[in-house]
């Protein structure tokens, strides 16, 4: 493959500073979900880039919401810290984020950005802030008690008795002890999971009358209360359905278990995701892997699973309004991922004379001709290198040439 400045210079071309208006001009329309992809977590110089492209999106392209891949119920308290000062930044950066998230100096200093903007606008021109994961981690799931009940304590208040499936006190019997549900051994073994109990069939039969009953009842319950009390109604639903599907899933003891799983959660996020885009415009912040178009791959005990990823249900619903921008990195020093191979997209553009740089994917075929870039293999399992084969289904790139060591956050109140 011919690496020289030759086809450096072709390549420089196609790059520009990584700017809102740059990955714009990328698009054919303005997206209701503009998705920018991390290849990894944790990496604070990534949330930094975020929040510079959130706030330019916010400033010149009138966006108005950011969706992180954090626990969907955890994110009201950020949202509620945003939109009305609810809490303390310190209390929301614990309560507000799963994966541990809230430890992370670029997520503190957005949701710091947030409120600071919020304060003082009228609801219709704040930010919003939304968690479009499930409440999963990777040991397992949480009880679906805080959703079914508060689904359930929503319509209680709304709707004549009558109309409500189950008394609380049934539901309360029905849930058992949330020890049941989050047991981290029923993740590694379906016998331990309380999935598929008598008791959660039952529940998966009240939540489905519940959500019925919700969507069944819409005029009336904005009417009584309000849209934004009835849209979180809804994710209570949405959540309260995904969680028990999941622990279905999870007490599954076929082979196809593991990709069950893997899909149940995506299909969490994408469904989160379609919630967010009715809202209006949003930047979307998650892993790659799950904003792609393609369907998602990986090994477990060299067994691979394959499912479709949030972003491509997504897609495939929103079409063009759908657009993926994919973070890609040179190094990741202090994890062991250094200077990427010359034939590599990643080495390509590391080859380039900026650090920092946003890369229109068509204009980088054109310019790469019958050259087919060698896919890139990671010293470190927890970056994901860009994978040409992909790069059609890609909108735009932002390729970070070195991203250093995160720094601990400072309180900030």
């Amino acid at each position: 493959m011919a690496t020289g400045q030759g086809m450096t210079d072709a390549v420089e071309d196609t790059a520009h500073a990584v700017e809102a208006a740059a990955v714009m001009r990328l698009l054919p329309v303005r997206p209701r979900l503009l998705a920018l992809g991390e290849p990894t977590h944790g990496e604070d110089a990534l949330l930094e880039l975020r929040n510079h492209l959130f706030r330019e999106l916010v400033e010149q392209e009138g966006y108005r919401t950011i969706a992180i891949e954090s626990d969907c119920m955890m994110g009201l308290v950020v949202d509620d810290y945003v939109t009305s000062g609810t809490g303390t930044l310190d209390e929301v950066m614990e309560r507000g984020f799963s994966h541990g998230f809230g430890a992370s100096a670029g997520n503190r200093e957005l949701v710091r950005w947030m409120r600071a903007f919020n304060d003082g606008r009228p609801a219709s021109e704040q930010l919003r802030f939304a968690g479009v994961d499930g409440p999963l981690e990777i040991t397992g799931a949480a009880s679906p008690r805080q959703a079914v009940t508060a689904l359930h304590d929503y319509l209680a208040a709304l709707v004549t008795a009558e109309l409500l499936p189950r008394a609380a006190r049934t539901l309360d019997r029905l849930l058992g002890p949330d020890e049941r549900w989050t047991d981290p051994a029923a993740m590694r073994d379906p016998s331990r999971s309380v999935g598929r109990s008598a008791e959660a069939g039952e529940l998966r039969l009240v939540v489905d009358d519940l959500v019925a009953l919700l969507d069944a009842r819409t005029p009336e319950l904005i009417a009584a209360g309000s849209r934004e009390d009835w849209d979180r109604a809804r994710l209570y639903g949405r959540t309260a359905t995904g969680l028990l599907r999941y622990h279905f899933r999870m007490a599954d003891p076929t082979p196809s278990r593991m990709t069950q799983l893997l899909g149940a959660r995506d299909q969490m996020m994408a469904d989160n995701l379609l919630a967010v885009a009715a809202r209006g415009p949003a930047l979307v912040h998650a892993h790659n892997g799950h904003l792609q178009r393609e369907m998602s791959t990986t090994r477990m005990d060299d067994v691979p699973l394959e499912w479709w990823s949030a972003g491509a249900i997504v897609n495939a619903h929103l079409g063009e309004e759908y657009a993926f921008v994919h973070t890609a990195l040179g190094t990741i020093g202090h994890r062991g991922v250094h200077t990427p191979p010359p034939d590599t997209v990643e080495g390509l553009l590391y080859a380039l004379p900026h650090d920092n740089r946003v890369v229109d994917p068509r204009r980088l075929a054109t310019a790469l001709g019958e050259t087919r870039p060698t896919p890139r293999a990671s010293t470190w399992y927890g970056y994901a290198p860009l994978d040409p084969a992909h790069l059609a289904g890609i909108d735009g790139i932002v390729f970070v040439k070195d991203v250093p060591r995160s720094r601990p956050p400072r309180p900030q109140r």
